[in-house]
């Protein structure tokens, strides 16, 4: 049995909240797996999304997190703001999205040869108060990015929508920021309710500048947030009028 085949829950057409039913399998979804993005993102795709789903990634990039998911399993709309859509001015209509992939910079680029990965933050989003987006620094502009785009997820999410976002906490002004919390608390806000999270641990050391003295643990895990569009305000186990 694969974990997509579920039992519906009586809701109205296109909300419905799915539950697990069938025979006891071994085969679980577990909340941290060591490996990349790619190994752990289907599993994820496997437990919240249906096959069929109309998935948007719009910070799809080259398309690492799709590597392992079978190629007709979704509608993917796969876009990125190199190829001309920002994921916070999305081409899509109101509430015609089951699930949108959101995958941005969660770094901004403070110098130093550690952090150049993270260059794209700056030049492809205009913030950092680089340019006219935000004037904003640092990692409020990261924090900025993201709700920017948890609105305009949440705008083209149909109702009981899906929304996984991927993140990663880190050190900045040598304070820690736990980036994971913050887009949670600003995402309930929304009106998203959190659904889960998946802990990734990479196999690799991370890259770092050199250092006189560490002061905090050096980050080398990460997390995909699942949440859920809660437009109603109902809760997820409350029946339908």
């Amino acid at each position: 049995m694969q974990l997509w085949e579920y039992a519906a829950v009586e809701e109205p057409e296109r909300s419905r909240r799915r539950v697990r039913n069938g025979q006891p399998t071994n085969e679980l979804v577990f909340s941290a797996y060591v490996g990349g993005n790619d190994d752990t993102f289907p599993h994820i795709l496997d437990l919240y999304v249906s096959p069929g789903s109309r998935v948007a990634d719009v910070t799809f990039g080259k398309g690492v997190f799709w590597r392992n998911v079978p190629e007709k399993r979704y509608e993917l709309l796969a876009t990125d703001i190199q190829s001309g859509v920002d994921c916070r001015a999305l081409p899509y209509t109101d509430e015609s999205i089951d699930c949108v992939v959101l995958d941005p910079p969660y770094m901004h680029s403070p110098g130093g040869t550690a952090h150049t990965v993270h260059a794209a933050f700056e030049r492809h989003y205009r913030n950092n108060g680089t340019g006219n987006r935000t004037t904003k620094k640092y990692h409020e502009a990261v924090l900025e990015l993201y709700e920017d785009a948890g609105k305009e997820a949440y705008r083209v999410l149909r109702e009981r929508g899906v929304l996984i976002v991927k993140c990663q906490d880190e050190v900045c002004a040598n304070r820690q920021r736990f980036t994971h919390v913050e887009i949670m608390q600003s995402y309930e806000r929304l009106g998203f309710i959190t659904e889960d999270l998946f802990v990734v641990v990479r196999q690799n050391r991370p890259g770092v500048s050199r250092t006189v003295r560490q002061v905090h643990a050096r980050k080398n895990h990460s997390y995909f947030l699942v949440f859920w569009k809660n437009g109603s305000g109902r809760s997820i186990w409350e029946p339908p009028a």
